[in-house]
């Protein structure tokens, strides 16, 4: 259960984690969803994490409706099916290190790969490809905004199409990480109050609307530096952790 305390924390994080997804698109969610792992266990963390990036990619979508690129979006949608039905065979809950090393460790492991066979979302297939393994690693690590960076970086699409087509691609992901973690819980209640999770929905489309104000005031070269430097920093902070938490024993 949610205390006075770790509500305000969670509450003034999901600003935050908002605020930089509008600018950004995607890595806000994992500056909230490390709080929330510290605070919850990992089926209510997810539950709580995918409801409010819902929220945070509907209120996106709206702002920057008229730049979404609905050709990726489609057939980004459609790997994604195909990527929730293999997960769903899988079928467990991941331990706390190991969701924070995969988040940590993926970016890296992309930079590696040749420039020229760098994963362009808007290259043929790609979009399908990137679907399918967002939604498999998003159940199977907890999330995977760094990797879907990853593809919207090597690609040539501006910061507001960048920023729209992700926040549409991930409305799906989200309410399918939702459902599947949610169904491992009784009910919302064992995480907090109706009125709570009501309240982080409005701070969440305020946090999106403030950074989205910022987003039109930078080029597109410093999103993507920005983007990329953010990537790396959260990357070794995830790492650290995951590292911490296997020393300890901690799951």
């Amino acid at each position: 259960m949610i205390t006075i305390f770790s509500g305000g924390v969670i509450a003034v994080t999901t600003f935050a984690g908002a605020f930089v997804s509008g600018i950004f698109g995607m890595v806000g969610g994992q500056i909230l969803l490390a709080v929330l792992l510290y605070y919850l266990p990992v089926a209510q963390a997810m539950t709580v994490f995918s409801g409010m990036m819902f929220v945070n990619g509907v209120w996106r979508a709206l702002l920057w409706r008229q730049y979404i690129h609905w050709g990726i979006t489609i057939r980004y949608v459609a790997g994604a099916v195909v990527g929730y039905g293999a997960i769903m065979l899988i079928a467990f809950v991941p331990s706390k290190p190991m969701i924070y090393l995969g988040i940590g460790l993926l970016p890296f492991i992309g930079d590696l790969v040749p420039k020229k066979l760098a994963p362009d979302i808007c290259r043929r297939g790609m979009a399908y490809f990137c679907g399918f393994l967002i939604m498999f690693l998003q159940i199977a690590i907890g999330a995977a905004g760094n990797v879907l960076d990853m593809f919207f970086q090597a690609s040539p699409l501006n910061r507001h199409v960048t920023v729209a087509t992700k926040a549409i691609t991930q409305l799906f992901s989200q309410a399918m990480r939702f459902l599947y973690f949610g169904a491992l819980l009784e009910s919302l209640g064992e995480i907090g109050p109706w009125w709570f999770f009501v309240g982080l929905a409005i701070i969440s489309a305020g946090g999106t609307s403030a950074g989205g104000w910022v987003l039109n005031r930078m080029s597109d070269t410093n999103f993507r530096k920005g983007t990329r430097y953010l990537i790396w920093a959260l990357s070794l902070i995830y790492i650290a952790r995951g590292a911490w938490l296997l020393y300890t024993g901690q799951n």
